[in-house]
């Protein structure tokens, strides 16, 4: 059971489916900070000790990890120290892993980094892969990501193993009776107590603030007096709570796919249920079927499912779950849909085995029964932040509004919002975060009209929670998740103006989708 849609950037989902900003910043802050001396900024309230300013990453060849292989020559990794806690600075610290590509032409403006999303995403990992999306911007920027604390080679986070991973695929996430509904409580127990058995004292120190501190400090070690940042989907949230922390320090920020800044944690839910109800709606339009009517046929297949799982080539079955999570993970990208409609079909004849393969993807399960630990980090990450932590009789008079919403993915979410942070260790830390930057450079906030996982209403409200003058709107009438890199040449171009060169749009700028 988990979080099923997740806030991150699909950058491999095909091959998994078969102005006035500065300008520049190479020169790192004035002396004296730059030689080891406290910088309250980066605490908001501590001074930072020598150790921590002075660092020098010690740069090398980038080795194999378990979550990637070795990325070439071209990019450099290193390990940089911060805090455990950030209120107490000079205590215990631990250790994030970066990755680095530098500057290929002239004229360098400085680090770029980049966060793509999850909460949980890997960016030593992920970045590699997305060079070639920013190749442009590569020519003067150094390339930066690194793993957000409790994620991957950061002292990442493991809940439970591969075979209680893949035996939770059989708990059913949308109980029917007592049975199943305690079932369903238990098995969210169990992984909060996997998670802070695992965890310690770690659990109480992943939150989104946390890791806005984390960038502040990078910034400073890399040599940035300003922070030039790409934010993708749930970055969009990271970069905004820097933007709030450090107004002083925004230089060239992009949030792209854009989460709603002014929704708890049910309100969310409710948003990706009305964005991926009209992904659905897009999709079955454009295969000619009328969407009402196709909804109701996907709806009424997961029924059947969750009365009987369906047989697969692998042996395992497909549990309505399972089935759930294949339909959502095609639906990040339009030139997937097409595996969809191949999967539906399959499945309405009894075979489930091309909608398990794409729920496989979603949840990063290698063919030897391997997972990847982003759903697991992203859960730990995320009920962190929250502090609404909704009961099972409070989702269950959520329930009709769910399904109102959305017949197909209402139900899901809703007993979601009860079963996500069910009986959490740490206390959550606010209902929304705060995003408000005044006096912060321009930063520029994308939403895309068929985003399915940020719909794209939350960047309307994430350029106003920045405030006047700070947050500017670029809307792109696509689909799928994101926008950069995903076939506009508008919103490439104005994305690129905006970090090469300083160039802000007028706020409210439209793409249109080509045709």
């Amino acid at each position: 059971m988990g979080r099923f849609v997740r806030w991150a950037a699909v950058t491999a989902a095909a091959a998994l489916l078969v102005a006035g900003c500065s300008g520049g910043s190479s020169g790192g802050d004035e002396g004296e900070e730059r030689s080891g001396s406290a910088r309250p900024t980066a605490t908001g309230a501590k001074a930072l000790p020598a150790s921590l300013t002075s660092q020098r990453p010690d740069w090398e060849g980038c080795k194999a990890t378990a979550d990637a292989s070795a990325p070439g020559r071209d990019w450099q990794c290193a390990t940089l120290k911060v805090p455990l806690d950030w209120s107490r600075p000079g205590g215990k610290t631990i250790d994030l892993a970066l990755i680095r590509s530098l500057a290929r032409g002239g004229d360098r403006i400085g680090s770029l980094l980049f966060n793509f999303g999850g909460p949980g995403a890997s960016g030593i990992a992920g970045l590699p892969g997305y060079a070639a999306t920013v190749s442009l911007l590569r020519e003067r920027y150094d390339l930066v990501s690194w793993d957000p604390r409790g994620v991957g080679a950061s002292e990442g986070v493991r809940c439970r193993g591969d075979k209680e991973t893949q035996a939770a695929e059989a708990v059913d996430a949308t109980p029917d009776t007592p049975a199943e509904e305690r079932a369903f409580l238990k098995d969210a127990a169990d992984f909060a107590r996997g998670c802070q058995r695992d965890a310690g004292d770690l659990l109480a120190h992943v939150s989104t603030t946390d890791t806005a501190r984390d960038m502040d400090l990078m910034r400073h070690v890399l040599g940035d007096t300003e922070l030039h940042y790409f934010g993708i989907s749930y970055g969009t949230e990271l970069g905004g709570v820097y933007a709030h922390l450090f107004p002083e320090r925004v230089g060239r920020l992009v949030l792209d796919a854009v989460v709603d800044p002014s929704a708890d944690s049910v309100a969310h839910r409710e948003n990706q249920a009305r964005g991926f109800q009209r992904a659905l709606d897009n999709y079955l339009a454009s295969t000619g079927q009328d969407p009402e009517k196709g909804t109701r046929r996907i709806a009424d297949l997961l029924d059947r499912i969750d009365a009987e799982p369906l047989e697969t080539y692998s042996g395992r079955k497909l549990t309505q779950v399972l089935a759930f999570t294949g339909i959502v993970w095609p639906l990040y990208r339009e030139d997937s849909w097409p595996s969809l409609t191949s999967a539906l079909g399959t499945a309405e004849q009894g075979d489930g085995s091309e909608l398990l393969a794409l729920a496989d993807g979603y949840n990063e399960r290698d063919p030897s029964g391997r997972y990847g630990l982003l759903p697991q980090a992203q859960r730990v990450i995320s009920c962190l932040d929250d502090k609404q932590r909704p009961t099972l009789a409070e989702a269950q008079r959520l329930l009709p509004e769910f399904e109102r919403i959305s017949p197909v993915f209402g139900p899901f979410l809703g007993w979601d919002a009860a079963g996500w942070c069910h009986d959490w260790p740490v206390p959550g830390q606010y209902e929304t975060p705060e995003v408000s930057a005044p006096g912060a450079a321009p930063v520029l906030v994308i939403g895309n009209t068929g985003d399915p996982a940020t719909p794209y209403e939350g960047a309307r409200r994430m350029a106003d929670e920045l405030g006047q003058g700070v947050g500017v709107e670029l809307t792109w009438k696509g689909e799928g998740h994101g926008a950069y890199g995903n076939g506009s040449d508008c919103v490439d171009s104005t994305v690129n103006a905006y970090l090469l060169k300083g160039t802000v749009p007028k706020d409210g700028k439209v793409c249109a989708r080509r045709r």
